[in-house]
């Protein structure tokens, strides 16, 4: 005979079995219930049932014999009794699995999952494809490697069901208006674990991409797992702010709210990317406005308040397209990179973020021979330093920032032998390459987001200086120049000059991290020229004796031009390298190998990657 005994301590619920009946290996004898859980126990082996021990409601202790049955002659043992069985996989065999009937709690999870996607919603596409635009599930497919997108928070709905139906909630405010989730970006370059990020989209279709109660959770919740395990984030912004109609949360002002102190938190920390197309106003624009860089489509309007806002305010009755266009944006600084549409700007993102996700083992270096003609031979003739930057950076991974805005000084992000790094240069085609507010402001802020995720710094130089004139001070240029003073002492990253003509006063000194011996190497091109000032201002100010005791005229104008020459000729690069002024005068294209050898060196001094990045 074979006993059957209790695996634990519980009550009999329901015998499924009696005497004399036969049983399988396998089969389920007895249910038994502990703390609130039933517990099934099979025959281990093939017999026929002879005695039960216990009744329903009966307490049974751990190892009391339940039944005993008489095994079948050349019965085999099966599982363990308690061992739980799995359905079979008939996939395995070619049968069509699909045929079994799915478990109701599985289906309905599938059903409502599926009425989150895009598929479910068609008239709400229709209107995107309307407008030209893309969902914001198109738009995070895009952006994440295929099959990387894990979705947080995917069932959630807007927080009135006090006013509205549960069918309405679920059909029209779906994810309650923003899809967030953690996705793969670049994973073929950067593997895995360094490809991960956060990824948030207000979805316009929605309640307009307003601000609900429940996306205020969700975006706290992700930017928790961002800020935790130190991942970047991507934000897709449009939409029209706060939604006053969520009527389910005893809230009066929502002011509370963690979100906005969140997302900033977020500043320095990890890179924070904003992309906007179509509407972005109030706390839409405000996350917006707390990214590290703002990738906007051409047909985007981003404004602190949008039309009724404004109304509501008393300062007019305007369409959307009239408050903060792009192309406005774009030339006052609000837009770091401004492009055609939303295919554009995730590519934009992509490549943005790729710089701070680390190197690359694969590049093409452009030809370095071509440096040498950058400069015009003729030294008061200007060109394009972008032509440099081309020149140094590895073939097609040169993104400029901040493109209209602050044109005396042009940022990039960019490598060197496959090497991030932060590029930055004077711009001879505007006011000379002089350094005005505008300028110093985005110089400034650029270094600070370099320094804050660790890029190192490439200077190139050619600038008279700072701007100067009563014009210029009314635009508080003490205070917006020496903002390039400050960063650059609180830099901990690797910073390299490179004079390629004029190295001028003050502001050749702000562009070299605040002196000529700051950075880890100064180098001069062959056509570089240097002075405490400007040559010709030099000579006005310093000879001016001596120019006003010759005749005005063409004698005056000869000794002024001796006099200058004489000044040129002191400051040449050869002339400051043998001082020790600056390090070395290098040919033009040795420029990149030069790079790559301070990058090397620096790399062996540990920096920490701190600080924070202003929001201008």
């Amino acid at each position: 005979m074979t006993e059957l005994r209790s695996p634990l301590q519980a009550q009999v619920v329901q015998w499924l079995v009696g005497p004399g009946d036969a049983v399988q290996a396998g089969d389920i004898l007895v249910v038994l219930e502990a703390m609130k859980m039933e517990h099934e126990v099979r025959a281990s082996i093939a017999g026929q049932v002879q005695e039960l021990f216990f009744g329903v409601g009966e307490a049974v202790n751990e190892g009391d014999v339940l039944l005993v049955a008489r095994p079948m002659i050349g019965a085999v043992a099966a599982v363990p009794a308690q061992a739980p069985t799995r359905p079979q996989d008939d996939s395995r065999n070619g049968s069509n699995a699909a045929a079994s009937p799915q478990r109701a709690d599985l289906q309905r999870v599938i059903d409502r999952q599926t009425r989150t996607l895009d598929a479910a919603r068609p008239q709400a596409v229709q209107r995107r494809r309307d407008r030209g635009q893309r969902t914001a599930r198109e738009n995070i497919a895009h952006l994440c490697d295929g099959g990387t997108f894990v979705e947080y928070g995917a069932l959630a709905v807007a927080a009135q069901r006090s006013r509205r139906s549960e069918e309405d909630l679920v059909q029209n405010t779906p994810a309650d208006g923003m899809v967030t989730g953690i996705g793969g970006i670049n994973s073929d370059l950067f593997g895995p674990q360094r490809s991960r990020a956060v990824v948030m989209a207000y979805d316009a279709t929605v309640l307009a991409g307003t601000q609900g109660m429940r996306n205020h959770q969700k975006t706290d919740r992700m930017l928790g797992i961002a800020l935790k395990n130190h991942l970047p984030v991507v934000l897709f912004a449009e939409g029209g702010g706060g939604r006053p109609g969520d009527t389910d949360m005893p809230v009066v002002a929502g002011l509370h709210v963690g979100t906005f102190a969140s997302f900033a938190r977020l500043n320095g920390r990890v890179p924070v990317i904003g992309i906007v197309s179509g509407r972005c106003f109030a706390g839409n624009a405000a996350l917006l406005g707390c990214s590290d860089v703002i990738i906007a489509t051409r047909n985007a309007n981003i404004g602190m308040g949008g039309p009724a806002m404004v109304e509501g305010g008393g300062l007019g009755v305007f369409a959307p397209e009239q408050i903060g266009p792009s192309g406005v944006q774009h030339v006052n600084g609000v837009v770091d990179v401004l492009v055609d549409d939303e295919a554009a700007a995730v590519a934009a993102a992509r490549h943005y973020l790729s710089f701070f996700q680390g190197s690359v083992a694969g590049f093409a270096a452009p030809d370095g021979a071509a440096l040498r003609d950058v400069v015009p031979e003729n030294r008061l003739r200007v060109y394009d330093t972008r032509a440099a930057m081309q020149g140094l950076a590895d073939t097609g991974t040169l993104l400029e920032l901040r493109t209209a805005f602050g044109k005396g000084i042009h940022t990039a992000l960019a490598r060197v032998e496959g090497q991030p790094v932060g590029l930055m240069a004077n711009n001879p085609l505007h006011l000379g390459g002089a350094i005005d507010a505008d300028a110093a402001d985005k110089a400034a802020r650029f270094m600070q987001l370099c320094n804050a995720h660790g890029l190192p710094l490439v200077s190139l130089v050619d600038t008279p200086g700072f701007m100067v004139g009563p014009d210029i001070e009314e635009k508080a240029q003490v205070r917006h120049v020496s903002r390039m003073f400050v960063t650059a002492a609180h830099l901990e990253v690797p910073f390299f000059t490179v004079v390629l003509r004029k190295g001028y006063g003050l502001g050749a000194m702000a562009m070299s991290a605040g002196g000529f011996h700051e950075p880890d190497f100064n180098v001069a091109w062959p056509s570089g020229e240097f002075g405490a000032m400007g040559l010709e201002g030099a000579v006005r100010l310093g000879y001016r004796k001596e120019l006003e005791a010759v005749p005005e005229g063409p004698q005056r104008d000869a000794l002024y031009q001796q006099l200058v020459a004489r000044q040129y000729e002191s400051g040449q690069a050869l002339n400051m390298a043998t001082t020790l002024e600056i390090d070395a005068v290098i040919d033009p294209a040795q420029t990149r190998s030069w790079l790559v050898h301070g990058l090397a060196s620096a790399a062996h001094r540990p920096r920490a990657q701190s600080g924070y990045v202003d929001a201008w």
